[in-house]
This record gives structure tokens, sequence and C-alpha cells, in this order.
């Protein structure tokens, strides 16, 4: 087997047809066809169903493999280019997007400034997705919110910031100068989803005050919680950086007494060396944050 197999097998996988993978990889059909042959048949199985064009379950196994053993090549490269004084690669890097609003535009011309040759593939992503990918290989690096219990990643704190409420005009919450779980838990709120680190956290709180939070909505996405809460949909608990000081409009942000911080951290696969280039980009990150995050109203960077 060689690369092209394994990129032409990864290339169908994601995009769930060999024209469209062969488009991706700027070739033809027929060698994409011709590299999955020829790679189930020196393993002996079936890779791709040919009637959905979907991977078979071996598929998936091989596929996930492949994804790593290019990221390691590429860390290959990235750490031989090192040695010559020049950090270069490629580093795909996942983000919440309530700390994408204020780290990135910092992050991108910190490392134009310091790694001009490291090029950098961010995406916007919730935690539970983002957590999925960089165990699959797609991603290298991603700041998500944590705790994250994932045995096959490894994170490290970078802030913790405050929980709030934003209450729109009108919402009965609206006039108040601070609230309370217990006050909180009189009305349906716009929470995060079951499941998710921020509402675990929230419903610990909750319970240890005594009380159940009911939800008017629940929403595995923070951003679209805010931008329902701004709409006037309805009041939620969010994060400080969902409703940054220098946004305005019709609600207001209300400071939740007895409830803990969110915290976020950076976080890679357990396994594998991270390349030069990825570590470029995760000092990069803490710098950053070490720097930007007390400017940001609620906002603590851990030292």
């Amino acid at each position: 087997m060689d690369q092209r197999q394994l990129r032409a097998l990864v290339a169908v996988g994601e995009h769930r047809s060999f024209s469209a993978a062969a488009k991706a990889l700027h070739t033809v059909q027929s060698n994409i066809s011709t590299h999955v042959s020829r790679l189930e048949t020196e393993l002996g199985v079936v890779l791709v169903d040919r009637a959905t064009t979907e991977l078979t379950e071996e598929g998936r196994i091989v596929a996930a493999r492949a994804r790593r053993i290019e990221s390691e090549l590429a860390a290959l490269q990235s750490d031989i280019a090192a040695l010559r004084d020049v950090v270069s690669g490629k580093v795909r890097c996942g983000v919440i997007g309530t700390t994408a609003r204020w780290l990135v535009p910092p992050l991108l011309n910190s490392l134009k400034t310091h790694y001009p040759e490291v090029h950098l593939v961010l995406l916007d992503a919730t935690t539970s997705s983002l957590a999925l990918q960089l165990v699959g290989g797609q991603l290298d690096l991603a700041i998500v919110n944590t705790p994250l219990e994932m045995a096959e990643l490894t994170t490290t704190a970078l802030f913790d910031e405050d929980r709030l409420l934003v209450a729109p005009v009108g919402h009965p919450l609206y006039d108040r100068e601070s609230t309370t779980l217990e006050e909180l838990s009189h009305h349906e709120l716009l929470l995060e989803a079951e499941g998710t680190s921020f509402r675990i956290e929230l419903d610990e709180d909750a319970a240890a005050a005594g009380v159940v939070l009911r939800a008017q909505a629940e929403v595995d996405g923070m951003r679209l919680l805010a931008s329902l809460a701004f709409s006037g949909f309805g009041a939620a608990v969010l994060p400080a950086s969902a409703a940054p000081g220098w946004l305005e409009g019709d609600w207001r942000r209300i400071p939740i007494e007895g409830i803990g911080r969110r915290s976020v951290g950076l976080s890679r696969r357990r396994r594998g060396l991270p390349s030069a280039a990825e570590r470029a980009v995760a000092d990069t990150i803490r710098s950053v944050v070490a720097i930007d995050a007390p400017r940001q109203r609620g906002i603590y960077p851990i030292v």
C-alpha cells in the first residue's frame, strides 16, 4: 500500500463519492477506484460499499489509521524543516465559536509575525464535534470547553470565564442587578444541551443549590444559544465570551451568584508527537491567551 491509496480511501469516506473524492484530490475517478481496489486486494477486505459509497466497518478502521499516518508524515516534514530554523507545515485547529471571536484575530497576527511558514486551518464547531474530529485525526489541536472526558485526548487549561444570564428586554429578570440559581429555577431558560460539559457543570451547581433548572429550549452550540437570547426568544445562561463587552443590544448581562466559572483548554491526541508547527501554534495560543484574555470582560487566563 502507499499514500495515494490511503488518501483515496479517506477522501471517499469524507465525500461519500468516488467522483467527489477525485475532485478533492485533483485527479480522475478511475484513479480513485484503482487505488481503493488495490488497497482492498492487499488487505483482503471490502473497504467501500459500492451500493451506498459508504465505508464499511473495516474501511472506517483503515481510514482512521490513514489519517494518523498522514498526520505523522506531515509532522516529520515539519520537524525536519525546524532543524533548519524554519518552522513550517499545516496545522488543523478547532475552536469553539465564543472563544474564536476574540482569540483568532490576534492568533493569526502573531503567527504571521513569528511563524509565517505555518499554514493554519481553522474550524469553528462545538466541543463535542471538535473532540470527535480530534480523535479521528481530522484535527491536530482543539480549543474546547473542559473537562473533556476522553481517554484518547490530553488537555491543558487556558482560561476560566464567568457564567452569566443574558436576559432580553421584557423578560421578568431583565431589571435584576444580579440573580441566583434559586430565582432562575422559577423561569424556563435557554440552556446548552444535556451531556455537554457546560450543561453538566451548570446542573451540578443547581443541584448543590437544591434546585433544578427548566429548559425552554436546549441547544448544542453556544453562539446559536446567544443569538436566540439576543433576538428576544428567551433568557440564556452563557459564558462571558458569548456576550462580549463591545456587543450591545436590547438585552442585559446579569451576574449569577453562587455559580462556578466555565473552563476552556487546549486539547490534542495523547498518542504521537506533535510536529514543530503544532508546537508553534500551541505556544502561540497560550501566549495570546495570556496577553489578550485579561482584556475581555469576565475572562481570566490560567498562567
